[in-house]
């Protein structure tokens, strides 16, 4: 299969599971720098720039600074997110917008961590992104990760 590196990618995205034959992964786990992959594509998502200052305005910012807090301080959450966890990611989701498309799964919070949260997408949410894509389930939100 060929294989996607999002390293160099900046800003928060969706890697959505499709039958592609393409395996997309990031970079992810804080100071673990897991290499975690999934087959998809990728959809970057909620993300803006203020050209004038080189300012990336998007949920990134928010999710990379709460996995650099006190609770987890770089290190990953590499054995897995809480519901707490789950909220907070869901509140930065929300205060941009996304929330009505884009909600952890709480089913996955252990196979989770920083820059690699599974999530579930309401395709109905946001016909602009996705269209004509009746049978999405299973994405991967994911950003830079903060190593």
């Amino acid at each position: 299969m060929h294989k996607i590196k999002l390293w160099d990618a900046v800003g928060l995205g969706l890697i959505i599971s499709y039958p592609t034959g393409i395996l997309v992964s990031n970079q992810t786990g804080g100071t673990a720098c897991l290499q975690p992959f999934m087959e998809g594509f990728y959809l970057p998502v909620g993300n803006d720039m203020i050209i004038e200052t080189n300012q990336l305005i998007s949920p990134e910012t928010e999710l990379s600074n709460y996995f650099k807090s006190e609770k987890y301080f770089g290190t990953g959450a590499t054995k897995g997110i809480d519901i707490d966890d789950a909220i907070i990611i869901n509140e930065i989701l929300h205060k941009y917008g996304l929330n009505n498309f884009i909600k952890v799964d709480t089913k996955q919070l252990e196979k989770s961590h920083e820059a690699w949260v599974y999530v579930t997408i309401d395709n109905n949410a946001n016909k602009d992104l996705l269209s004509n894509f009746d049978h999405i389930s299973e994405a991967i939100l994911t950003w830079t990760n903060s190593d």
